[in-house]
C-alpha cells in the first residue's frame, strides 16, 4: 500500500518509518506464529536449585565482586494505578446512596472485594490521609448514613477532588505504614536496592514511566531522599526514561486495514513492555537487576529478599566468569579442537544448551551473548508467564519465559504442557549486559521480532486490533543465554489490587 503525504508526515513525526509501519501491518495480516512448547522447565530439567551452602557461597561471591562492578536496578513503573482500584471504581459507578441502602447493594452484587477493602480500612497506609481529606471536603461526614459515607470515602480516595489515587502511578501510592511515616512502592524499591544493588556505597536505579509523571517522581525523591539514604546507608542516584514513541505500533481495523480516527489520522499505540528493551539498551552497566514496581515488602523482610537477589547475581557472575575465560581462550587458540570439547561441555552443563556447536566459530557466537539469570517461583495459580523448553523455527531448543498469549490454546498437547508447569515468572531477573572484552552488547540484536501478540481494543467507540511487541523478558530477550533458578514465594509480593496491601508482606506487624 502507499501512504499519502499527510500520512507519511504523521509517521515520521512519530519517529517511525514507512517500512516499519508496513511491516507491522503485515504482521496483522499474516498473524504471529505461536511459540512451540516442548516441555515445562522443572527441577533438574531447566530450573536450578541450590543447597544452603551453595546459596551462601554464591552470595559471598557476589559481595566479594560487587564493588568492582557497575550495578543498576531497572524498574518498569509506567502504569497508572487505575486497575489497582478497579473494584472500587465499579462501586462508585454503580451505587447511588440516595436511591439504595448499602446493605441491599451488597446483597445484590458481587462485592466480596469491596467488603474486604472496607473491613481492612484501618490497615491501609493511606487511611490517615484519606480521613483528613474527607474531613476537609465533607465537614458533616460523620452525620451521613452509612451508604453515603462509604460512597464518599471511595470517591475521595479515587477522584481528582480527593487523593486522586486512581490517576497516580502505582509507584507513588502509599503501600506501607510505619510508626513515623508511610512509604510508597517507589521508596521501598530504593530501600531494597540499597541492600543488594550497590557498588562502593552508591546505588543506581532507573525507572521507566509516562513522561506525565516526571515531576511527581522527582518531588517524591526529594521528600524521601534523606530518610531512605539514612536507612540504606548508601547514596541513591535516580534516572528516568520513557517508552519511546518510535516503538509504538499502528492500530488496524478488524480487516487489517490501518485504522483512521475521526480526524482521518492513523492511531498509534504503545507496544507493551517489550518496547523497554530500547530503554534497557541505553543503560551502561555490568549488571542490571530487573523488578516490577509493585513487587515490594515491608522493611523487616528486605534482608531475605536481598539474600535471594544476591544468589541470582552470584550465579550470573559465576557462569559469566567461566564463559569469559573460554571466549578468551577461543581468541587465543581458534583451531584447538580440545578446547571445542571443553566449550561444548560447559554449554551443556552450565547453560542448558542442547544444540551444541560443531566449530569454535559457532561456539563463540553462542557464548558471546548477554546472560540473564531469572528467578522462578513455584506455581500458586497466579497469572503470568512461565519457564518452558521451546523449539525455535530453525529446530533448535532453548529455555524461554512464555506467556499464555503466545501459546496455541486450541492445541490440546500444547495446553497439556502449560498445565504441567510447576513454576511461573515473578519478573525477578539479573542481567549481564557486557561481553568478555568489557564492551556493551547491542541488546536489539538478540530480540525475536516474530514474537509478540495481537489483541483487540476499543478507540473512539470502535473495535480495533493492536500489536504488542515481544515482551521484555519474553521475545525481547529470546536470544540471550538463560538460566532459571528457583526462588521462594516470599520474594513475590505484587500489588495488583489495593486489597493485596492487606497481606502480611505489606503489613508492619
Amino acid at each position: 500500500m502507499k501512504f499519502t503525504k499527510k500520512e507519511i508526515e504523521q509517521i515520521k513525526a512519530h519517529g517511525l518509518t514507512e517500512e516499519k509501519v508496513l511491516s507491522d501491518i503485515l504482521k496483522f495480516e499474516e498473524g504471529i506464529p505461536f511459540t512451540h512448547l516442548i516441555s515445562a522447565a522443572t527441577h533438574n530439567n531447566g530450573i536450578l536449585t541450590f543447597s544452603k551452602e551453595h546459596q551462601d557461597a554464591l552470595v559471598t561471591f557476589y559481595e566479594k565482586n560487587q564493588d568492582t562492578l557497575s550495578v543498576v536496578k531497572f524498574v518498569p513503573a509506567s502504569g497508572a494505578a487505575t486497575r489497582m482500584f478497579e473494584h472500587l471504581h465499579q462501586f462508585v459507578d454503580s451505587y447511588n446512596p440516595e436511591e439504595q441502602k448499602l446493605n441491599v447493594y451488597l446483597k445484590e452484587n458481587e462485592t466480596q472485594m469491596l467488603e474486604a477493602f472496607l473491613k481492612g480500612l484501618p490497615h491501609f497506609a493511606f487511611i490517615k490521609a484519606l480521613r483528613k481529606k474527607i474531613r476537609k471536603l465533607y465537614p458533616d461526614y460523620k452525620f451521613y448514613k452509612k451508604g453515603k459515607r462509604t460512597y464518599l470515602l471511595v470517591k475521595t480516595l479515587l477522584g481528582e477532588e480527593g487523593l486522586n489515587y486512581s490517576n497516580l502511578p502505582k509507584g507513588l501510592i502509599p503501600f506501607h505504614r510505619y510508626n513515623k511515616n508511610t512509604a510508597t512502592a517507589f521508596e521501598e524499591q530504593l530501600l531494597e536496592a540499597g541492600h543488594y544493588a550497590t557498588s562502593q556505597n552508591q546505588s543506581y536505579l532507573h525507572f521507566t514511566f509516562s513522561e506525565h509523571y516526571v515531576e511527581n517522581f522527582k518531588s517524591e525523591f526529594i521528600d524521601i531522599k534523606n530518610r531512605v539514604e539514612r536507612k540504606a546507608k548508601c547514596h541513591f542516584n535516580i534516572s528516568y526514561s520513557f517508552q519511546k514513541s518510535s516503538t509504538d505500533t499502528i492500530a488496524v481495523t478488524l480487516n487489517n486495514k490501518p485504522f483512521r480516527d475521526a480526524e482521518k489520522n492513523f492511531h498509534f499505540r504503545p507496544a507493551g513492555h517489550g518496547a523497554l528493551i530500547e530503554n534497557l539498551n541505553d543503560i551502561d552497566a555490568d549488571l542490571v537487576f530487573i523488578k516490577n514496581i509493585d513487587n515490594v515488602v515491608v522493611e523487616s523482610q528486605v534482608e531475605e529478599i536481598a539474600f535471594h537477589k544476591k544468589i541470582l547475581a552470584g550465579k550470573l557472575l559465576e557462569v559469566q566468569a567461566k564463559a569469559f575465560k573460554l571466549l578468551k581462550s577461543i581468541d587465543k587458540f581458534p583451531k584447538d579442537q580440545t578446547l571445542l570439547r571443553d566449550v561444548r561441555g560447559f554449554m551443556a552443563s552450565e547453560l542448558n544448551i542442547k544444540n551444541l556447536p560443531e566449530s569454535l566459530e559457532t561456539a563463540k557466537d553462542i557464548l558471546n551473548r548477554p546472560i540473564r539469570v531469572c528467578g522462578m517461583v513455584q506455581n500458586t495459580g497466579a497469572p503470568g508467564g512461565g519457564p518452558f523448553w521451546i523449539q525455535r523455527p530453525d529446530g533448535t531448543t532453548t529455555l524461554q519465559i512464555v506467556e499464555l498469549s503466545q501459546v496455541d490454546i486450541s492445541d490440546t498437547h500444547q495446553m497439556n504442557i502449560v498445565n504441567e508447569a510447576t513454576h511461573f515468572n515473578p519478573v525477578d531477573l539479573v542481567c549481564g549486559l557486557k561481553n568478555y572484552k568489557g564492551e556493551k552488547f547491542d541488546l536489539l540484536r538478540y530480540v525475536n521480532p516474530n514474537s509478540g501478540f495481537i489483541s483487540q481494543k476499543s478507540h473512539q467507540g470502535k473495535t480495533i486490533k493492536a500489536l504488542e511487541l515481544p515482551g521484555l523478558w519474553n521475545g525481547s530477550m529470546a536470544h540471550w543465554n538463560t538460566l532459571f533458578v528457583e526462588v521462594p514465594l516470599s520474594t513475590f509480593n505484587p500489588v495488583k489490587t489495593v486489597n493485596d496491601l492487606l497481606k502480611d508482606s505489606h503489613q508492619v506487624i
